[in-house]
């Protein structure tokens, strides 16, 4: 990967200079541990160590040698690419395109063959010349070889090695009604449906588009031209050259060339959108391309204005200036993934980056900031990374986030919030046990090292261990971190107080997993061996004071140590603000002192800590290495919580136990039980006034945030006055046709408003979901009509969702999802799932990282052993390419049936006591 291009693309948060924003560097870790190829390592190893990767590589050179090279995984090393010339033709009328590629080659190893990546595509000719006047080489025939996904040229003769050549082909193909390669998508402007056609390349699509070497070692320059209907514009990673109008309506764009770059960062759009723009203080054109009417509302500027200042930030925190003269911003209606950073033109599905100032929320504002910045550093990190990431590593059926990656379905799989949201995590864990300042040189000395280059996960470990030398600290970073990295999962660290030793704890350390049971099938899961050293940092505290952190190296199974400060009346708390990426868990005796303080006095611990308490209590507590009791004996203080992150721990937290007993007999005992414990700041903080009026970012929006949590519980749990509030609102707004109800609680008022109200509210939802043109208004529209209780309108609203003209393919899947989260819909979204799976598989199969999501959200709450069954059944007929997700479906409901069988009559004997009290 690119590193200048990671940099400058990468945008994540803006902070202040002396402290770095640590989520930022997820795709570090990408880049570190995705082995690229053996050859292009950099940094130093062991002699031993590089002998015997030699002697394998060799092995394995052999051993390809005696297969047909079109047959393997990965490309042959006969050639690289050193330059591309695209010359394309695109044709939005019936949807095709025609492409002319030549490819400047350089033959490192004698052969007839060459063999590069190419899908879907007609190739009309070939030709392949020597560099020199000398005429061509007789090509004795060309074939695609789709199981590898390849198109061979087959020569008369060999090519030399050390000279250079030129490869020539011709070819056509479709601009795809799907999304991934080079695809079409469309929007309606004054009642006309507009076409545009966008590439999604990354990581293995590129070879859907034009004849490459699809994989990232083969770096090379590029020169694209685009020719396209006039009506249009042409957009590429490098600012346009020259244009050459045609007499006949028609336009070619010649892109300046790129600097040396992989294949799936090439990036080019045809579209008649418009634009608004930004300068950087070093020069830098920002550009936001959308809908013309989107930029006539000014929906664009926020994310415009944000993404100039965070290329400034990163500029200077990073010290490597922005590589290329130009950065747009594409807004499109249909796009697989949130946004993808191509280098120099970044592409983003409309409602994560587009908001209208008059009617988008602060959580719509924050959600666009984190789609551009990937993760701003402020608390959030904890709660929506953290915290989330954690949910799915503790399945046996995780994965390390480095793995070895031998072909295009690999890539695709581990593309997932493994890598990136553990990344980040681990990136975080490591940055606040180096020191900020020492990382941040460190990574300044990374960048500079391998730009433009390849880079392999050691390289980085290494320069930081240099680093840490440079200040006088010696820590063996990749002995660290590839324990973290190359293991799956996480540690939870116990904590507890040994009674025969004064001020002595033992630590232990094992493997956090959901469903303990797990280990005694697996083996692997089972063995001592599954080790971590563990920076844990520790401090102790009474009713007033908490002393600073110190960390303790924990790296066996079980440890003692003794902690100065620790006496009788004092609780000690491991992994200070959660830095480090594991749970800890205590001796009973010290949750009860932990939980005796935030009744008496919570500020004495951080409000980060607050909300860790709160996630690691939910969470061993769903596992089973806690009581029940213990996490809703933790939630008791919240009446006089005023911090955000802690409520918004808790809710995150208390959502997955919602769904596990939603549908349950007893379940208005847990309702009641959460009720009373929001009730209290419900009162306090009300409902926010309409101010249709104010300004984009409001001083105090950590209070409004707050506020809206609150609400969300109090009208989720079914609080009286909440309902009757939203039923209001939503009244007021049908009679008068004017929506007064407060922004940063749309969402909630419409979705209450529709599970409480008749069917006329639901058509009225249905009907303002189709009439409005705001982006942001649209999503939380069609959210709504999924809270509804009649089971026909839900089963009416999933059927529209497969009709790309009513419901934008990436919207269907929030919709089947969030039927399922519905209780009174959850069967409906499973039985529907499972009938239109090979539709769904059909649309989103080959784009992982939305099939995943599909699956994980219609399954993660079932929790009967008719579900499982049903689940596992529907497995062994239709499981296809998605093995994984389906594997993790299948555990986590596993986890839901055993929790229900060992643990729910618990919590609800609990529940009735303290209720009784």
């Amino acid at each position: 990967m690119h590193l200048v291009l990671w940099i400058s693309e990468q945008a994540r948060t803006l902070q202040n200079s002396t402290q770095i924003h640590l989520s930022v560097l997820v795709r570090m870790v990408l880049i570190c541990t995705f082995q690229e190829a053996p050859e292009e390592r950099h940094g130093q190893q062991e002699q031993g160590e590089q002998q015997e990767e030699q002697e394998q590589e060799e092995e394995e050179w052999q051993r390809r040698r005696l297969q047909p090279p079109w047959t393997q995984a990965r490309l042959p090393r006969h050639v690289r690419p050193l330059h591309y010339n695209l010359m394309l033709s695109a044709f939005l009328d019936n949807f095709t395109f025609c492409g002319e590629v030549n490819v400047h080659l350089e033959c490192l190893n004698a052969s007839r063959y060459i063999v590069l990546h190419a899908q879907r595509l007609h190739v009309q000719a070939v030709r392949v010349a020597e560099d020199r006047l000398a005429g061509g080489l007789r090509v004795a025939g060309f074939f695609l070889h789709p199981p590898t996904q390849v198109f061979v040229v087959v020569l008369n003769r060999s090519l030399e090695a050390r000279r250079t050549y030129n490869l020539k082909i011709v070819y056509s193909a479709l601009i795809e009604n799907e999304l991934l390669g080079f695809f079409r998508s469309s929007y309606v402007l004054h009642g006309e449906r507009r076409f545009l056609a966008v590439t999604q390349f990354s990581p293995t699509h590129a070879r859907k588009a034009f004849p490459c070497f699809d994989e990232p070692i083969y770096k090379a320059t590029f020169k694209i031209s685009i020719r396209h209907q006039a009506t249009y514009l042409s957009l590429s990673n490098m600012p346009v050259e020259t244009s050459v109008f045609e007499e006949d309506g028609w336009v070619t764009d010649h892109f300046s060339q790129t600097p040396l770059m992989s294949t799936y960062y090439l990036a080019w759009a045809v579209c008649n959108f418009t634009y608004r723009e930004t300068i950087t203080k070093s020069g830098v054109v920002v550009r936001l391309y959308a809908r013309p009417d989107a930029i006539r509302r000014g929906s664009g500027d926020y994310a415009l204005n944000i993404t100039r200042r965070l290329i400034e930030f990163y500029e200077d925190y990073f010290k490597v200036p922005y590589s290329l003269p130009k950065l747009d911003l594409l807004a499109v209606p249909k796009h697989p993934y949130a946004a993808m950073e191509n280098w120099g033109l970044s592409v983003f599905v409309e409602q994560r980056i587009l908001l209208d100032p008059s009617i988008s929320s602060i959580p719509y504002l924050l959600d666009v900031t984190m789609v551009i910045v990937h993760e701003p550093s402020y608390g959030r990190f904890l709660t929506d990374v953290v915290h989330e990431v954690m949910l799915l590593d503790g399945l046996s059926s995780s994965h390390p986030v480095s793995q070895e990656v031998q072909q295009a379905t690999d890539i695709d799989r581990v593309f997932d919030w493994i890598a990136y949201k553990k990344g980040a995590a681990l990136i975080r864990m490591l940055a606040n046990f180096m020191g900020h300042s020492v990382f941040q040189m460190g990574l300044q000395d990374y960048l500079t090292i391998h730009m433009y280059g390849n880079a392999a996960r050691n390289d980085l470990w290494n320069t930081l261990s240099k680093a840490l030398k440079k200040v006088g600290k010696s820590v063996n970073i990749q002995e660290v971190m590839n324990q973290w990295t190359l293991q799956m999962g996480y540690p939870v660290i116990t904590i507890i107080r040994n009674e025969t030793a004064v001020n002595t704890v033992e630590i232990f350390q094992e493997r956090f997993i959901y469903d303990i049971s797990t280990k005694t099938k697996d083996p692997i899961l089972g063995n001592s061996s599954y080790l971590w050293q563990i920076p844990l940092t520790i401090a102790v505290g009474n009713t007033s004071h908490i002393s600073s952190e110190a960390i303790i190296w924990v790296s066996n199974k079980s440890e003692y140590h003794r902690i100065p400060a620790l006496d009788e009346a004092s609780w000690l708390m491991g992994n200070i603000n959660q830095t480090g990426y594991f749970r800890v868990n205590y001796d009973i005796r010290n949750w009860r002192l932990l939980i005796n303080q935030l009744m008496r006095n919570h500020k004495v611990i951080s409000v980060s800590n607050r909300a860790g308490l709160i996630d690691d209590a939910f969470n061993l507590a769903r596992a089973g290495y806690l009581p029940q009791s213990i996490p809703l004996e933790i939630i008791r203080y919240l009446s006089e919580e005023k911090d955000f992150l802690p409520w918004h721990a808790a809710s995150r937290a208390l959502y997955p136990l919602d769904k596990l007993l939603d549908r349950t007999e007893n379940y208005n005992i847990f309702n009641e039980y959460i009720l009373k414990q929001v009730a209290s700041m419900y009162l306090k903080l009300g409902w926010p006034t309409n101010n249709l009026n104010r300004s984009l970012i409001q001083a105090p929006y950590q209070h409004e945030e707050l506020r809206r949590e609150v609400i969300m519980l109090a009208c989720s749990f079914g609080n009286k006055h909440c309902h009757q509030q939203a039923a209001t609102l939503i009244s007021d707004w049908i009679s008068s046709n004017r929506n007064r109800i407060p922004l940063n609680v749309r969402d909630i008022v419409y979705c209450t408003g529709v599970s409480l109200m008749d069917e006329d509210v639901w058509e009225f939802i249905w009907m303002k979901f189709h009439s409005t043109t705001a982006i942001s208004e649209k999503k939380i529209l069609l959210e709504a009509l999924t809270c509804s209780d009649d089971r026909n309108l839900l089963n009416r609203l999933l059927n529209l969702s497969l009709n790309s003209e009513v419901v934008l393919d990436q919207d269907a899947i929030d919709v089947i999802i969030h039927v399922a989260r519905n209780p009174h819909g959850r069967d409906l979204a499973w039985k529907f799932f499972r009938e239109k799976w090979k539709i769904l598989n059909a649309r989103y199969g080959e784009a992982l990282f939305m099939n995943s999501k599909l699956i994980s959200g219609v399954t993660e709450f079932l929790n009967t052993e008719v579900e499982l069954n049903e689940l596992k059944n529907f497995i062994k007929s239709y499981e296809e390419g998605a093995a994984a997700s389906f594997s993790r479906a299948v555990e986590t409901v596993e986890a839901n049936v055993r929790w229900q069988k060992l643990y729910k009559e618990e919590l609800f004997q609990w529940l009735r006591k303290s209720l009784a009290h």
